[in-house]
């Protein structure tokens, strides 16, 4: 079981296509990391193993043109929601998962698999890394959302133009890019 979730954890990252040369080296790294064999999952919090999976999940408001982020609290930064991938777990159900937990809303994927993938450094303690796999979820900013109160200061919609991206993922601004041009 867990040799297939690797491989399938491999493919859905084989099949991200590089919005550039960052992005492209993110996605060969991650692949080389999952079928080298070490450990992809985080076991403890906050860093056992230094580097894990997480996915990434952005609500999406196509019509209006905004993008839903988290006022994470733990890290200070606006964000999209999302969370580690447990053991053996598809990190699509990690976005299933996670979103019933922190936004308490059901998934609706605009499309099977991850947009992005980064490779990101983190602070806190000793620091570790995380391989986050961006899924976009459709969402509607008309509408209220609830959220997890203990691990968010608040939930926000964007336009793509107001993005605090001084104060966010240090690979949003990329991120946004691509789903421009996803949906252009």
């Amino acid at each position: 079981m867990a040799n297939r979730v690797r491989d399938r954890i491999a493919e859905i990252v084989a099949a991200i296509e590089p919005v550039d040369d960052l992005e492209r080296e993110h996605r060969d790294s991650t692949i080389e990391w999952i079928r080298s064999g070490a450990p992809i999952f985080r076991t403890k919090k906050p860093d056992v193993p230094l580097m894990h999976l997480v996915s990434y999940f952005a609500l999406v408001d196509e019509e209006r043109g905004k993008l839903l982020l988290v006022d994470h609290k733990l890290a200070g930064l606006w964000l999209p929601s999302g969370g580690h991938v447990e053991p053996d777990e598809d990190p699509r159900a990690t976005v299933v998962r996670e979103l019933a937990e922190e936004l308490s809303l059901l998934a609706d994927f605009m499309q099977p698999d991850p947009l992005f993938i980064t490779v990101t450094r983190t602070g806190g303690g000793i620091g570790h890394t995380d391989v986050s796999l961006w899924y976009l979820l459709r969402g509607d900013s008309s509408r209220a959302i609830e959220f997890d109160r203990g691990e968010f200061h608040g939930v926000r919609w964007f336009g793509f133009d107001e993005i605090p991206f001084e104060r966010s993922d240090p690979h949003m601004r990329r991120f946004v890019e691509k789903l421009r041009g996803l949906l252009a």
